[in-house]
């Protein structure tokens, strides 16, 4: 809704003298609100965009666009855009009903063009996009995106939405062995690399525990942790006729990892907080 005033001048034998002031408003026919599931990210995921618009409207509004920046901020002197549209995303509706889809330009920024809107109805979009290199992850960072609904015979409509980085542990493992060949009654070492890719450790409270089953059984073994002798029943426990191994929840902390943004380009690298775990004995 816009207000707007009015008065009149009045001039006469050399004389002028002013009206009342009068007021009105403009009701805006066209709203919009934009929303992002889910509203947290992490490297590599993708979000959906929701664009709801709505005509309070008597006649159909027709040839709308939508001009999306995708989250672009700026970096020193770069210009940089953290998200990527993902190709054949958009999904276009018209009261309910899904509609062929529009016209779509991939670029940054974004734009979707060719909305109708019913008369006294909506009409919604639906697209994603993929969290890119220039996504900052830190704990508190976030994406700021905005996009504008505009027309002919319209009033421009800016809808906001900010996805903020998930604060919590993502964590990935690996497997080696050494020796890849070894004799009967021999001796195999097994590592466990386990990375941190979220902003915020993996600590006691987060019960990570590894489990596995050895075959060929070991025994006897032992264990080490970062480097750490570890003790069986405080630390993990080991069945030597199965060979049923387990570390005890919450004796494994991962570090958080760290982030590094290039001063040149403004990417951003991720250095994973890692912790080693080997079990080492003989072959039965």
């Amino acid at each position: 809704m816009a207000v707007f005033y009015n008065q009149a001048i009045l001039s006469y034998n050399n004389t002028v003298t002013s009206s009342n002031i009068v007021s009105g408003e403009i009701i805006e026919v066209i709203s919009a609100s934009k929303t992002a599931v889910p509203g947290e990210y992490r490297a590599n995921d993708v979000v959906t965009y929701i664009i709801s618009i709505t005509n309070s409207g008597t006649t159909d509004v027709n040839n709308l666009t939508i001009t999306d920046n995708l989250g672009e901020y700026t970096f020193e002197t770069l210009t940089l855009v953290p998200l990527t549209y993902v190709e054949d995303s958009v999904r276009y509706f018209s009261d309910g009903v899904l509609q062929a889809a529009p016209a779509v330009t991939a670029g940054a920024p974004l734009v979707i063009s060719g909305i109708n809107v019913p008369a006294d109805g909506n009409a919604t979009v639906i697209y994603q996009a993929a969290v890119n290199q220039y996504a900052p992850l830190a704990t508190g960072s976030e994406i700021v995106n905005e996009a504008v609904v505009s027309g002919t015979g319209v009033s421009d409509v800016t809808v906001t939405e900010t996805i903020t980085a998930a604060n919590d542990a993502f964590l990935t493992i690996s497997k080696s062995l050494f020796p890849d060949s070894v004799a009967e009654n021999g001796q195999l070492t097994y590592t466990f690399v386990i990375q941190n890719y979220g902003n915020t450790e993996a600590g006691t409270a987060d019960n990570v525990a590894v489990t596995d089953t050895f075959n060929p059984i070991l025994n006897p073994i032992s264990v080490e942790f970062d480097n750490i002798i570890k003790t069986i029943s405080d630390d993990y426990t080991y069945d030597s006729t199965t060979g049923e191994f387990a570390t005890v929840p919450g004796r494994i902390t991962v570090p958080a990892a760290t982030y590094t943004q290039d001063p040149d380009t403004g990417a951003w690298a991720i250095n994973p907080g890692v912790s080693v775990l080997t079990v080492t004995g003989t072959v039965q």
